[in-house]
């Protein structure tokens, strides 16, 4: 998958699940559930329980049904470890040496940044797009506010994105945008599955309404 063809297809999905939880087996099935309800975006953070066995998993169930990415990817060894489970893309919390090791693979990066200045920094190591975060500090206005002097440069942001933020950051040209514990809850570290299916038909549902 080329950066291009990441950012075009993930604009398209205009939702990334972000699975994060301490069972493995849990969180395999919170992928998977994910994808039956139409999520085609995931990432499965290295925080998660046997994180890499999740994604290789995940990968042998759902096929070509998603495309599965790696979360908190730090380091070369890392990029080296969640390539060869599969994963589709990485993405990363700050500007660690992931972000050149990825670039170096041709992996697709969606790399951390926060400031202008964070922002330039990644693009110009080669990251496919940005991952706004903490994006809560700064809220959906933050995100216009960046845009002016960065009009470029796709953004997804991550950190405290419910329901109502995903529209307002949508609807401000972000990219995507990239959704942790509102949608997963407890699902990953065993527990409510179904309610985890009602979250996402109402994310989806949402991220639908401002594409009619």
């Amino acid at each position: 998958m080329t950066p291009n063809q990441f950012t075009r297809e993930l604009g398209a999905a205009r939702l990334l699940a972000i699975v994060r939880g301490n069972d493995t087996q849990a969180a395999v099935r919170t992928a998977v559930a994910l994808v039956e309800e139409g999520f085609r975006y995931l990432e499965v953070s290295l925080n998660t329980a046997d994180a890499v066995d999740v994604i290789s998993a995940v990968h042998d169930e759902v096929g070509t049904g998603a495309t599965i990415g790696a979360g908190t990817v730090l380091s070369v060894d890392d990029v080296a470890r969640v390539a060869a489970a599969g994963a589709q893309f990485i993405v990363t919390p700050a500007l660690a040496p992931s972000v050149a090791e990825a670039v170096r693979l041709d992996l697709p990066v969606l790399a951390g940044a926060f400031t202008p200045s964070e922002v330039y920094s990644a693009m110009d190591r080669g990251a496919a797009a940005i991952k706004l975060f903490p994006a809560s500090l700064g809220g959906p206005r933050y995100l216009s506010a960046l845009r002016d002097p960065f009009p470029d440069i796709s953004f997804v942001p991550v950190g405290g994105v419910d329901e109502s933020a995903a529209v307002d950051y949508l609807s401000r040209g972000a990219l995507a945008v990239g959704i942790g514990s509102p949608l997963i809850g407890d699902a990953a570290s065993g527990g409510d599955l179904p309610a985890l299916r009602v979250r996402a038909r109402q994310f989806l549902a949402a991220a639908a309404g401002l594409q009619q």
